[in-house]
């Protein structure tokens, strides 16, 4: 099974900007990563006129588009699919996948802190928390690492997730 560890935090925590460290971080020491977006408002990667928007309209609830470098699927979805249920379908050949926007799912979960947001942490160690990347020094029940450690946390990453499958 491919580990899943969720990266989360309010919004304009700073989370995505930390994906892409860890995703630069690892993919430069060897390992393969996948990453998972959640957005619960929903989005649009077919637009209206374009040939797959027309089969979807037509009525096929898969429509998949490829190219020499790119492949995406497109399907109706009848409800919001647990994480590992889409690492399941979708996600091959990949050492790990990181998860961004579920903040409810029994993953490890790196949450991002940003102190002048000034609100309360999202999850604790009963979350599966695993580490805080933070903005400011703060006193917690798991490591904490400075948001811009991406190899700090990478290290933690490798170590209790990756390092255990070779």
């Amino acid at each position: 099974m491919i580990p899943i560890i969720s990266i989360v935090g309010k919004s304009n925590s700073g989370k995505t900007t930390l994906i892409e460290k860890l995703i630069a971080e690892l993919t430069q020491r060897g390992w393969r990563v996948a990453t998972i977006k959640h957005n619960r408002h929903g989005f649009e990667i077919d637009h209206e006129g374009k040939d797959s928007w027309r089969h979807r309209k037509a009525g096929a609830v898969t429509t998949v588009l490829a190219s020499p470098a790119q492949i995406a699927v497109i399907e109706d979805s009848d409800r919001d699919y647990a994480l590992a249920e889409i690492a399941e379908r979708y996600i091959r050949n990949v050492d790990i996948i990181l998860a961004e926007g579920y903040k409810t799912n029994p993953h490890p979960k790196i949450e991002v802190f940003r102190s002048e947001l000034r609100k309360e942490r999202l999850c604790g160690p009963a979350d599966n928390l695993i580490a805080l990347a933070v903005d400011q020094p703060l006193s917690a029940e798991v490591p904490c690492f400075d948001r811009d450690d991406a190899p700090g946390l990478a290290d933690l990453i490798v170590g209790r997730f990756l390092l255990q499958k070779v």
